[in-house]
């Protein structure tokens, strides 16, 4: 049997995109004048576009799938370093088991499908289609997690205000400069997993509340929704870029109406960009389209797009056609973690 240095090794290492190395500007706009999944590219990244240079639009982000294990985390960062990300609504997995795993000091590794998964289950090595993460060092994340909710006050909270506290966390051990969360918490923008135990954090919380006696740290979920919904009562003007769909996406799109059901008037998302390889055709919410989000009273459809395309070739390009096209030079800093911190 192979080694685990065999599988997991420095030349293996997961690179991150960096957005600014390229001007995409051109082709995206070449690809406007051609057909397919293309000219849809290009009508989105002006959408995303039309977002950033919108002074009044508060844009959330949401992230499904694994994406920062695939190098997509430069990316990310450097949209919410420049102002054009105000909100994050993610998977857990994505946050915690690979955002949160890197900023500790660990890496995900490139690798293959073609392998033999029971090899890798000896080794401790978990795969993620074609890379791998040790899973010693997700065991050393989750501890962590329990680490840091064992210094937390026993109530409830939300998972944005757990993730503000994963942040400080890590700006007070000096770890994870260039991490999503810690750049979340210096730039006071919410992160919000709807599904926090369904990734490292839940294996964390669960070590906590069992060993813990007495009252313990819990995520209140409705808290979660009563939150990014305030931010939406705030901000007349909202768009979504959305990388994937499931959990994500539902929860983003469904604060308009959580509004409503408050009493509260609130508009429609005004943009929406979805990239997403799933189809609509089995009814499920991943592949729904954004004009059937309209139907909800979710989304307007002025400026709206679906790619149907994978995220890693397709949010490159369009993250860094709004880089180079500069409007988030005139953007302010939202910081709406002091709004809800209130």
């Amino acid at each position: 049997m192979a080694d685990k240095k065999d599988y997991l090794n420095k030349e293996r290492i997961v690179q991150h995109i960096d957005i600014k190395s390229f001007n995409s500007i051109e082709l995206i706009e070449m690809m406007g004048k051609t057909a397919f999944q293309a000219r849809n590219l290009h009508r989105a990244s002006t959408i995303a576009n039309m977002m950033v240079a919108d002074k009044e639009c508060a844009i959330i982000l949401t992230l499904a799938g694994s994406l920062i294990s695939a190098g997509m985390k430069s990316a990310i960062v450097d949209l919410m370093k420049n102002n054009m990300v105000d909100v994050i609504v993610s998977t857990g997995a994505n946050i915690v088991d690979q955002d949160f795993l890197e900023a500790l000091g660990y890496f995900h590794y490139q690798g293959t499908q073609f392998v033999d998964d029971n090899e890798l289950r000896e080794l401790m090595i978990d795969r993620i289609y074609d890379t791998y993460i040790d899973e010693e060092d997700l065991r050393a994340c989750d501890m962590t997690v329990a680490e840091i909710a064992n210094s937390l006050e026993p109530r409830a909270y939300s998972s944005r205000e757990f993730i503000e506290e994963m942040g400080k966390w890590l700006v007070q051990n000096n770890l994870g400069v260039g991490s999503i969360i810690r750049t979340a918490y210096e730039k006071g923008i919410p992160i919000f997993v709807p599904a926090f135990s369904d990734c490292s954090a839940g294996f964390g919380l669960v070590h906590h509340q069992f060993n813990r006696k007495g009252d313990v740290v819990s995520i209140d979920s409705a808290k979660d929704f009563l939150e990014i919904t305030k931010i939406k009562i705030e901000n007349k003007t909202t768009g979504i870029l959305m990388l994937g769909g499931g959990v994500p996406k539902n929860f983003t799109q469904d604060i308009v109406v959580a509004a409503e059901v408050l009493g509260i008037d609130a508009d429609m998302h005004k943009y929406a960009v979805q990239i997403t390889v799933a189809d609509e055709r089995d009814g499920g919410l991943s592949g729904s389209t954004l004009k059937e989000a309209s139907s909800w009273g979710k989304v307007e459809t002025t400026y709206e797009q679906m790619v149907f395309s994978e995220v890693t070739i397709a949010f490159p390009l369009l993250a860094s056609y709004i880089y180079h096209k500069n409007e988030w030079k005139n953007r302010p800093e939202r910081r709406f973690n002091e709004l809800l911190d209130k």
